[in-house]
């Protein structure tokens, strides 16, 4: 029960309904009752529920939505399943307070106990969905709860700082843009911009730390440029190595290539079988990983392209290969022999655009990065053309030696595959606030002029450099609106105030920039 392929089916019925409505059948025409479910603290959350004819008690499959209930499609399933539609707290006909995921935890418990009690619930329980949906899943799955059966979860995360903030860098365009077009309070973003560190308001959203009370088998799906790449995996692993006996073990990871969504232009690197995903089922017994490898887009005959399993992520055993950024602008396995820094200077009033990668409302995906390269507030580091193609697949890091003559600045970091003709097409990404340099939690103060080591997490990835080919690492200081600018100031996230920042990347004996690349031994 609960297949991968039936949950594909259930995504694509639930993507048409945004036609036309009057080419919809209303809920109430397809046999929808609604029922006002009251949580622990007396609010009360709109709930559709769609039953089978036979009035037999049956599996159930949930969906909790901040994008409103009236989904009559997924009625469809209701000859097979009572299917459950709830508003989220605050949302459309839900009471309380609309601000995003705020009682998610608590809300989807007292939902599935609700539901547990119902006749018309065998006792099996499916959630499924993807994005806001399926951070939902996670959050529940995180309660504590005994009633779920199965998960299917699809780009989603389970700490939701990082839904705000990547490694301190405000996600501006992506927060923005979603609480707005879903008119959530205002109060919202007020709050988010309110905590830019790992503080105790994120820490009691943050279901991390609460892995140890999942006991339900589940499905992860996502992809390399989605918005919540490395979120979709790290919820795999600590439901798979942290949770309880029927989760331990049982989940399922599949991670291709799209980002969250394709904007209205088309992608600028197909990569060729990325489509083809295999089928998961929790039931079979194919390995716990599948994920697609990435290579040249363009070459039929070369290697990656391919989709592979995998008993666990990582799938494979790595050394972290260091590549060094040299003071000419190159890059290789040795270490810089003449030493030295760059700098630049840094206008968050005339901040780097973003160009693609893990983004929502801007083109996203991989992307021809050429436009930013030759901007003097980008460091451009190429290395020298594959003799052999040169695979990563694993976790990215860089480990930078910087300093700024500004209270506070970012770095951001960008791993490029620079092809025969020049294009020059994003893999991974990072940064990382300086005042964060050290813990996400707590602010320390930046002297001026001084060299501190910045390690920056450019999440996961998996591809197959092709021979001939160069590797590019950009260094820069902003990367807006997907991030928002940082001011230099010290006022983070947003600042009536701004100033220009003096950076300098280190390269010398005592300071040695490189980005660690997990390459399979």
């Amino acid at each position: 029960m609960f297949a991968q392929s039936r949950w594909a089916a259930v995504l694509v019925l639930l993507a048409v309904t945004v036609g036309p409505v009057f080419s919809r059948p209303t809920p109430e025409e397809l046999g929808a009752k609604t029922y006002m479910v009251k949580m622990r603290d007396g609010v009360r959350l709109a709930t559709d529920v769609y039953l089978p004819k036979d009035d037999k008690p049956a599996p159930v499959l949930l969906m909790r939505t901040p994008y409103s209930r009236r989904w009559p499609a997924v009625a469809q399933y209701k000859d097979e399943y009572a299917v459950v539609i709830q508003d989220m707290r605050g949302r459309f006909d839900s009471e309380g307070a609309n601000l995003p995921f705020d009682s998610d935890i608590q809300d989807g418990y007292d939902t599935l106990e609700w539901i547990a009690a119902q006749p018309w619930c065998n006792g099996r329980i499916g959630m499924y969905a993807g994005s806001a949906m399926g951070i939902a899943q996670i959050l529940a799955a995180c309660s504590g709860t005994e009633r779920l059966t199965s998960l299917q979860i699809s780009n989603a995360l389970p700490n939701l700082y990082e839904m705000a903030y990547v490694n301190g860098l405000f996600r501006q365009s992506i927060v923005e843009g979603w609480l707005s077009e879903n008119k959530f309070d205002p109060a919202a973003l007020k709050t988010w911009a309110s905590h830019p560190t790992y503080d105790d308001y994120w820490r009691k959203r943050d279901a991390t730390r609460l892995f140890d009370k999942v006991d339900v088998p589940a499905t992860h799906a996502g992809g390399w440029y989605d918005l919540f790449a490395q979120g979709t995996i790290d919820a795999f692993v600590g439901f798979q190595t942290k949770g309880g006996a029927k989760a331990r073990g049982k989940q399922k990871l599949v991670m291709g290539v799209d980002p969250h969504t394709w904007d209205e232009q088309s992608p600028e690197i197909c990569f060729p079988r990325a489509s083809e995903a295999p089928g998961i089922s929790l039931a079979d017994t194919t390995p716990a990983v599948t994920y697609f490898v990435m290579g040249d887009a363009t070459d039929p005959s070369a290697p990656g392209n391919c989709w592979r399993t995998a008993d666990a992520w990582p799938p494979l055993k790595t050394r972290q290969n260091p590549i060094y950024l040299h003071s000419d602008k190159t890059l290789g396995t040795e270490k810089d022999s003449t030493g030295g820094f760059l700098a630049y200077d840094y206008n968050p009033k005339n901040p780097v655009p973003t160009v693609g990668g893990p983004q929502y409302y801007l083109p996203a995906g991989p992307r021809d990065q050429r436009m930013i390269e030759s901007r003097p507030d980008v460091l451009v580091f190429t290395g020298a053309p594959l003799k052999e193609p040169l695979e990563v697949t694993g976790r990215v890091t860089t480990r930078l030696w910087v300093s700024t003559d500004a209270p506070d600045t970012d770095f951001f970091v960008r791993l490029c595959d620079v092809y025969p003709d020049g294009r020059s097409i994003n893999i991974c990404e990072g940064g990382r606030r300086l005042r964060l340099r050290d813990s996400l939690s707590t602010e320390e103060v930046v002297e001026a002029g001084r060299p501190y080591l910045l390690e920056i997490d450019m999440w996961s990835t998996s591809i197959i450099f092709n021979k001939g080919h160069r590797l590019r690492v950009h260094v820069t200081s902003s990367c807006a609106p997907g991030y928002i600018p940082n001011s230099n100031t010290g006022n983070y996230p947003y600042s009536d105030t701004t100033r220009i920042a003096r950076n300098r990347l280190y390269m010398d004996n005592a300071y040695r920039s490189r980005v660690l690349l997990p390459v399979p031994e």
